[in-house]
């Protein structure tokens, strides 16, 4: 007989293949999902903010309307996922919800604006090839979230922690400039409270280059028609490229490695140039839950409770932990107590059928003596004469 052949699932599915590496399995993962009737913007803006989390996120994940947050939370820990970005909208706008698996806590977000990724990169004179950023994680960026002591810091920190959490960390000894190509830009503005989330692809070009020498060393071929010599089109123009002429000194360093890029060499300066690929978002903390969408408010930015309220509320949840327990435990009970008279049936069943056993064996030999008399006398009956010994 042949070796069976292995299905296609049983193929891609990782478990059935080697175990992912150490990194990959301590890097954060996350769930990207909507919940409730948002429309198709917020549906499209779920789909690029996957991108965004990308290459660490359930990128084609489906999510049906009877899957629930428990269902999410259950599966974490085996695919170990860490975080869950949620989607939500109702009659005021948009919101947005970063949690913490599988125990919390949970940042509320109310969603001010935003901009899809598709209408980022149409609005570009420039398009780039933006498909191969995203086999590495982003670089996260935060600015602003550092406040003087004398405020609430708590859910300052809570929330930098939180976006710095998403997405693994650098290690800046052993990086590798190749596999840095995307920023995640998140800006806090102190007087409105607002962040600015904006997505950058990254590119580093060589400085201090002409026109006409920048196209050869990036491998173009320059239309020469209108020249008698090559170094006519290298000597026409020296002033540098517009691109170039517009950068920041500040954003020109000198590379300590080498670039898959034309042009940029190790230990000479490059530009280091941001070109938006989306989505944008401005978006505003509004609450903090200890828990998974459920628990404690730590923090809310319109309703102040006082010390009374806050202490009748944990009073009430308290109370529903308890109730919830009590049911827990009733049902617990109530299960082994099932159980307990499915095993009693079972042994009654079993023992009524040994006793039949037991009897139906006893009368077997009484019922088989009285039908050989039987048969007897009716052989007498019939021949006349009784029946020879040994003839049944």
């Amino acid at each position: 007989m042949g070796r069976k052949k292995k299905g296609r699932s049983v193929k891609r599915n990782p478990q059935a293949t080697a175990l992912e590496p150490d990194e990959l399995t301590r890097a954060p993962h996350s769930f990207v999902i909507h919940r409730g009737s948002v429309g198709k913007y917020v549906r499209q803006l779920t789909l690029d903010f996957r991108k965004i989390m990308e290459p660490f996120t359930a990128s084609s994940l489906i999510v049906r309307k009877k899957n629930t947050l428990k269902d999410f939370a259950s599966v974490s820990g085996l695919l170990n996922v860490s975080h869950l970005v949620m989607f939500t909208c109702t009659e005021l706008g948009p919101y947005m919800r970063v949690a913490r698996l599988p125990q919390g806590p949970t940042l509320t977000f109310k969603i001010h604006d935003y901009c899809l990724a598709r209408d980022v990169i149409s609005s570009l004179k420039r398009q780039m090839p933006h498909s191969r950023y995203y086999s590495d994680p982003p670089l996260v960026v935060l600015n602003g979230f550092s406040v003087t002591s004398s405020q609430n810091t708590s859910h300052m920190k809570l929330m930098a922690t939180m976006f710095q959490g998403m997405f693994p960390t650098i290690n800046v000894t052993k990086i590798n400039l190749n596999n840095v190509r995307r920023c995640l830009l998140f800006n806090y503005d102190a007087e409105t409270k607002k962040i600015d989330v904006r997505h950058f692809g990254i590119r580093v070009s060589p400085v201090g280059l002409s026109k006409g020498m920048k196209k050869l060393v990036k491998g173009k071929v320059p239309n020469l028609a209108k020249y008698d010599d090559v170094a006519d089109f290298l000597i026409k123009d020296e002033q540098l490229s517009e691109s170039e002429a517009e950068d920041d000194p500040n954003s020109h360093v000198t590379l300590p490695q080498k670039i898959s890029s034309r042009g940029n060499l190790v230990a000479n300066k490059s530009a280091v140039r941001l070109t938006q690929i989306g989505p944008r978002l401005t978006i505003q903390l509004i609450k903090v839950e200890g828990g998974l969408l459920d628990g404690e408010v730590m923090y809310h930015e319109y309703i102040v409770k006082t010390p009374e309220e806050i202490a009748l509320i944990e009073k009430r949840r308290l109370e529903k932990r308890k109730l919830k327990e009590k049911r827990k435990r009733q049902q617990e009970k109530n299960v082994k107590e099932k159980q307990q008279k499915k095993e009693e049936l079972k042994r009654k069943s079993l023992e009524g059928m040994r006793m039949k056993n037991q009897n139906d064996s006893v009368d077997a030999k009484p019922l088989k003596e009285a039908q050989d008399d039987d048969d007897a006398e009716w052989y007498r009956k019939e021949v006349g004469k009784d029946p020879e010994p040994g003839i049944n």
